[in-house]
Protein backbone atom coordinates (compact mmCIF):
# COMPACT_ATOMS: atom_id res chain seq x y z
CA UNK A 1 0.00 0.00 0.00
CA UNK A 2 1.29 3.52 -0.71
CA UNK A 3 -0.64 6.82 0.67
CA UNK A 4 0.06 10.35 -1.56
CA UNK A 5 -1.64 13.62 -0.36
CA UNK A 6 -5.31 13.22 -1.57
CA UNK A 7 -4.70 9.35 -2.81
CA UNK A 8 -4.33 5.74 -1.70
CA UNK A 9 -2.98 2.95 -3.78
CA UNK A 10 -2.63 -0.72 -3.18
CA UNK A 11 -1.27 -3.70 -4.45
CA UNK A 12 -3.27 -6.74 -5.11
CA UNK A 13 -1.26 -9.69 -4.84
CA UNK A 14 -2.21 -10.61 -8.56
CA UNK A 15 0.23 -7.81 -9.25
CA UNK A 16 -2.63 -5.60 -10.31
CA UNK A 17 -3.24 -2.45 -9.25
CA UNK A 18 -6.57 -0.15 -7.22
CA UNK A 19 -6.43 3.06 -6.61
CA UNK A 20 -9.17 5.58 -4.08
CA UNK A 21 -9.24 9.30 -3.57
CA UNK A 22 -8.65 12.52 -5.97
CA UNK A 23 -7.83 11.94 -9.68
CA UNK A 24 -7.81 15.98 -10.36
CA UNK A 25 -4.44 15.11 -12.26
CA UNK A 26 -4.67 11.06 -13.10
CA UNK A 27 -2.89 9.93 -10.81
CA UNK A 28 -5.39 6.85 -10.27
CA UNK A 29 -5.41 5.72 -13.64
CA UNK A 30 -3.93 2.46 -12.74
CA UNK A 31 -6.59 -0.10 -13.45
CA UNK A 32 -4.33 -1.70 -16.32
CA UNK A 33 -1.31 -2.08 -15.10
CA UNK A 34 -0.58 -5.95 -14.54
CA UNK A 35 2.40 -7.86 -13.34
CA UNK A 36 3.34 -5.04 -10.30
CA UNK A 37 5.48 -5.84 -7.71
CA UNK A 38 5.85 -2.48 -5.43
CA UNK A 39 3.91 1.10 -6.16
CA UNK A 40 4.47 3.85 -4.51
CA UNK A 41 2.78 7.18 -4.42
CA UNK A 42 3.58 11.21 -4.81
CA UNK A 43 1.82 13.82 -4.13
CA UNK A 44 -0.36 14.00 -7.38
CA UNK A 45 1.13 11.24 -9.22
CA UNK A 46 1.63 7.13 -8.82
CA UNK A 47 4.58 5.04 -9.57
CA UNK A 48 4.50 0.86 -10.24
CA UNK A 49 7.52 -1.24 -10.30
CA UNK A 50 6.92 -4.22 -12.41
CA UNK A 51 9.03 -7.80 -11.88
CA UNK A 52 11.00 -7.07 -15.16
CA UNK A 53 12.78 -3.95 -13.28
CA UNK A 54 11.06 -1.39 -15.52
CA UNK A 55 8.43 1.69 -14.16
CA UNK A 56 5.21 2.57 -15.07
CA UNK A 57 4.19 5.94 -13.70
CA UNK A 58 0.84 8.12 -14.21
CA UNK A 59 -0.46 11.48 -12.70
CA UNK A 60 0.81 15.02 -12.61
CA UNK A 61 3.96 15.32 -14.69
CA UNK A 62 4.90 19.19 -14.21
CA UNK A 63 8.38 19.18 -13.44
CA UNK A 64 9.41 15.38 -15.41
CA UNK A 65 8.43 13.23 -12.17
CA UNK A 66 6.45 10.44 -14.34
CA UNK A 67 9.95 10.28 -16.35
CA UNK A 68 10.56 7.01 -15.94
CA UNK A 69 9.73 5.30 -19.28
CA UNK A 70 13.78 4.07 -20.00
CA UNK A 71 14.67 3.03 -16.24
CA UNK A 72 15.39 -0.29 -16.38
CA UNK A 73 16.96 -2.48 -13.55
CA UNK A 74 15.10 -0.85 -10.64
CA UNK A 75 14.93 -2.66 -7.94
CA UNK A 76 12.57 -0.35 -5.72
CA UNK A 77 11.13 2.62 -5.98
CA UNK A 78 9.99 5.66 -3.77
CA UNK A 79 7.94 8.84 -4.28
CA UNK A 80 8.53 12.18 -3.01
CA UNK A 81 5.51 15.20 -3.34
CA UNK A 82 7.29 15.53 -6.81
CA UNK A 83 10.21 13.63 -7.87
CA UNK A 84 10.67 9.60 -8.33
CA UNK A 85 13.59 7.89 -7.23
CA UNK A 86 14.54 4.31 -8.13
CA UNK A 87 16.98 1.90 -6.52
CA UNK A 88 18.95 -0.26 -9.08
CA UNK A 89 19.97 -4.07 -8.57
CA UNK A 90 23.76 -2.87 -8.40
CA UNK A 91 23.11 -0.22 -5.71
CA UNK A 92 22.77 3.08 -7.37
CA UNK A 93 20.09 5.50 -7.74
CA UNK A 94 18.14 7.10 -10.29
CA UNK A 95 15.87 10.12 -9.85
CA UNK A 96 13.35 12.86 -11.87
CA UNK A 97 11.35 15.66 -10.73
CA UNK A 98 11.70 18.38 -9.57
CA UNK A 99 15.43 19.23 -8.33
CA UNK A 100 15.31 22.57 -6.73
CA UNK A 101 17.46 21.92 -3.87
CA UNK A 102 19.37 19.03 -4.81
CA UNK A 103 16.61 16.50 -4.12
CA UNK A 104 17.58 14.59 -7.62
CA UNK A 105 21.46 14.59 -6.99
CA UNK A 106 21.41 11.20 -5.89
CA UNK A 107 24.23 9.92 -9.23
CA UNK A 108 27.31 9.54 -7.00
CA UNK A 109 25.63 7.10 -4.61
CA UNK A 110 26.97 3.34 -4.13
CA UNK A 111 25.82 0.64 -2.33
CA UNK A 112 22.28 1.91 -1.25
CA UNK A 113 19.44 -0.83 -0.55
CA UNK A 114 16.29 1.72 0.38
CA UNK A 115 15.12 5.65 -0.22
CA UNK A 116 13.22 7.72 0.40
CA UNK A 117 11.43 10.75 -1.05
CA UNK A 118 10.47 13.58 1.32
CA UNK A 119 9.55 17.15 0.70
CA UNK A 120 12.92 18.80 -1.74
CA UNK A 121 14.87 16.04 -0.32
CA UNK A 122 15.91 12.47 -0.56
CA UNK A 123 17.65 9.88 1.98
CA UNK A 124 19.36 7.00 1.01
CA UNK A 125 20.10 3.63 3.07
CA UNK A 126 23.43 2.50 2.57
CA UNK A 127 23.92 -1.84 3.08
CA UNK A 128 26.41 -0.89 5.74
CA UNK A 129 23.08 0.30 7.95
CA UNK A 130 24.50 4.01 7.58
CA UNK A 131 22.48 6.82 5.97
CA UNK A 132 22.89 9.71 3.18
CA UNK A 133 20.71 12.66 2.11
CA UNK A 134 20.51 15.21 -0.30
CA UNK A 135 18.49 18.01 -0.40
CA UNK A 136 16.74 20.20 1.59
CA UNK A 137 17.78 20.79 5.19
CA UNK A 138 16.47 23.77 6.57
CA UNK A 139 15.11 21.95 9.77
CA UNK A 140 18.04 19.46 10.07
CA UNK A 141 15.89 17.36 7.73
CA UNK A 142 19.07 15.78 6.84
CA UNK A 143 21.11 15.21 9.65
CA UNK A 144 21.35 11.77 9.55
CA UNK A 145 25.52 11.04 8.65
CA UNK A 146 25.79 9.87 12.22
CA UNK A 147 22.97 7.55 11.64
CA UNK A 148 24.50 3.45 12.47
CA UNK A 149 22.42 0.12 11.89
CA UNK A 150 19.62 1.49 10.28
CA UNK A 151 17.34 -0.63 8.64
CA UNK A 152 14.57 1.39 6.95
CA UNK A 153 14.15 4.97 6.94
CA UNK A 154 11.30 7.20 5.60
CA UNK A 155 10.74 10.98 4.80
CA UNK A 156 8.14 13.58 4.51
CA UNK A 157 7.34 16.98 4.99
CA UNK A 158 10.59 18.28 7.06
CA UNK A 159 11.38 15.19 8.91
CA UNK A 160 13.32 12.15 8.47
CA UNK A 161 12.68 8.69 10.51
CA UNK A 162 15.00 5.54 10.71
CA UNK A 163 14.55 2.28 12.18
CA UNK A 164 17.21 0.48 13.70
CA UNK A 165 18.13 -3.46 13.65
CA UNK A 166 17.40 -3.45 17.43
CA UNK A 167 13.71 -2.12 16.74
CA UNK A 168 14.27 1.49 17.73
CA UNK A 169 13.63 4.56 16.37
CA UNK A 170 15.65 7.95 15.40
CA UNK A 171 14.05 10.74 14.04
CA UNK A 172 15.46 14.54 13.17
CA UNK A 173 13.85 17.75 11.45
CA UNK A 174 10.98 19.23 12.34
CA UNK A 175 9.86 18.97 15.57
CA UNK A 176 7.19 21.23 16.20
CA UNK A 177 3.91 18.81 16.58
CA UNK A 178 5.98 15.93 18.27
CA UNK A 179 6.42 13.79 15.19
CA UNK A 180 10.12 13.40 16.33
CA UNK A 181 9.44 12.04 19.81
CA UNK A 182 9.93 8.11 19.32
CA UNK A 183 12.81 7.97 21.78
CA UNK A 184 10.92 5.58 23.86
CA UNK A 185 9.50 3.12 20.75
CA UNK A 186 10.22 -0.24 20.87
CA UNK A 187 10.02 -3.72 18.44
CA UNK A 188 8.83 -1.49 16.01
CA UNK A 189 9.26 -3.39 12.32
CA UNK A 190 8.23 -0.52 9.57
CA UNK A 191 8.19 3.30 10.73
CA UNK A 192 6.21 5.94 8.32
CA UNK A 193 6.53 9.90 7.95
CA UNK A 194 3.07 11.49 7.78
CA UNK A 195 3.36 15.39 6.89
CA UNK A 196 4.19 16.25 10.41
CA UNK A 197 3.48 12.72 12.02
CA UNK A 198 5.39 9.07 12.30
CA UNK A 199 3.77 6.08 12.52
CA UNK A 200 5.27 2.77 13.74
CA UNK A 201 4.53 -0.94 13.43
CA UNK A 202 5.03 -2.73 16.38
CA UNK A 203 6.02 -6.75 15.80
CA UNK A 204 2.75 -8.08 17.08
CA UNK A 205 0.81 -5.93 14.59
CA UNK A 206 -0.37 -3.15 16.91
CA UNK A 207 0.40 0.42 15.66
CA UNK A 208 2.29 3.69 17.30
CA UNK A 209 1.88 7.17 16.38
CA UNK A 210 2.85 10.64 17.55
CA UNK A 211 2.21 14.34 16.13
CA UNK A 212 -0.12 15.76 14.30
CA UNK A 213 -3.38 14.35 14.78
CA UNK A 214 -5.55 17.17 13.72
CA UNK A 215 -7.75 14.54 11.20
CA UNK A 216 -7.49 11.80 13.64
CA UNK A 217 -4.58 10.23 11.27
CA UNK A 218 -2.82 9.17 14.88
CA UNK A 219 -5.46 7.24 15.85
CA UNK A 220 -4.29 3.54 15.01
CA UNK A 221 -4.22 2.55 18.78
CA UNK A 222 -7.30 -0.34 18.00
CA UNK A 223 -5.51 -1.34 14.83
CA UNK A 224 -4.33 -5.20 14.93
CA UNK A 225 -3.19 -7.76 12.77
CA UNK A 226 -1.15 -4.89 10.72
CA UNK A 227 1.58 -5.96 8.09
CA UNK A 228 2.31 -3.15 6.19
CA UNK A 229 1.27 0.64 6.17
CA UNK A 230 1.87 3.98 4.67
CA UNK A 231 1.65 7.71 5.83
CA UNK A 232 0.24 10.55 3.67
CA UNK A 233 -0.45 14.26 3.39
CA UNK A 234 -2.91 13.83 6.55
CA UNK A 235 -4.49 9.80 6.48
CA UNK A 236 -2.55 7.17 7.13
CA UNK A 237 -3.51 2.99 6.02
CA UNK A 238 -2.22 0.09 7.03
CA UNK A 239 -2.56 -3.77 5.25
CA UNK A 240 -4.21 -6.23 7.58
CA UNK A 241 -2.78 -10.31 7.50
CA UNK A 242 -5.94 -11.06 5.44
CA UNK A 243 -5.40 -8.65 2.99
CA UNK A 244 -7.79 -6.50 3.98
CA UNK A 245 -7.18 -2.62 4.66
CA UNK A 246 -7.59 -0.14 7.30
CA UNK A 247 -7.49 3.48 7.31
CA UNK A 248 -8.10 6.94 9.15
CA UNK A 249 -7.46 10.22 8.58
CA UNK A 250 -8.59 13.31 6.68
CA UNK A 251 -11.24 11.75 3.92
CA UNK A 252 -12.28 14.96 1.94
CA UNK A 253 -11.77 13.38 -1.40
CA UNK A 254 -12.33 9.58 -0.07
CA UNK A 255 -8.68 8.26 0.11
CA UNK A 256 -9.68 6.59 3.31
CA UNK A 257 -12.23 4.65 1.21
CA UNK A 258 -10.10 1.04 1.32
CA UNK A 259 -12.86 -0.98 3.21
CA UNK A 260 -13.63 -3.21 -0.03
Amino acid sequence: VAAGEYHTVGLKSDGTVVAFGSNERGQLNVSTWTDIVQVAAGYYHTVGLKSDGTVVAVGRNNVGQCDVGSWKDIMKLYAGPYHTVGVKSDGTVVAVGENWTGQCDVGSWMDIVQAAGGNEYTVGLKSDGTVVAVGRNTLGQGNVGSWKNIVQVDASLDHTVGLKGDGTVLAVGNNRNGQCDVGSWADIVQVVAGEAYTVGLKGDGTVVAVGNNMFGQCDVSSWRGIVQGDAGHFHTVGVKNDGSMVAVGKNDHYQCNVGE
